[in-house]
């Protein structure tokens, strides 16, 4: 069972997300690469709200693979392209997340592989057998 840990020493989360996780011992890992806001047919959604629907989808399937889901997640990178797609994202991640989230890092960058792509996320999970 992931622990999941908002300590009463910090301030609260800006969003949601929890300040750490410890994964015991003994515990299976997943590791992803980084998923783009692209969907089957390869197009790209303008918007970065739809680009990280598109990215948990992708993780989501990640996820079924290694026999996880979205509970198992210790943590999430995501990069955007730019302050005003923050917003976009974090309603995805929100709508994706459980309670309580694991923990989270949102940094601004200043592109990806192809002008159109607004998001990038990458996360860690892990599971007890």
């Amino acid at each position: 069972m992931l622990d999941k840990r908002t300590p009463a020493a910090l301030p609260a989360p800006f969003a949601k997300y929890s300040h750490s996780v410890i994964v015991p011992a003994g515990t299976r890992m997943l590791f992803c690469s980084g998923q783009l806001g692209i969907a089957a047919d390869a197009t790209v959604p303008e918007g970065s709200e739809a680009q990280a629907d598109l990215c948990f989808q992708a993780i989501g399937h990640l996820l079924a693979d290694a026999g996880m889901g979205f509970a198992d997640i210790v943590r999430i990178n995501a990069f955007v392209t730019d302050r005003s797609e923050m917003a976009g994202y974090m309603a995805s991640r929100d709508r994706h997340m459980p309670t309580p989230p694991p923990a989270s890092t949102l940094m601004i960058v200043s592109g990806f592989t192809r002008p159109e792509f607004k998001v990038e996320i990458e996360i860690v999970a892990a599971k007890k057998d």
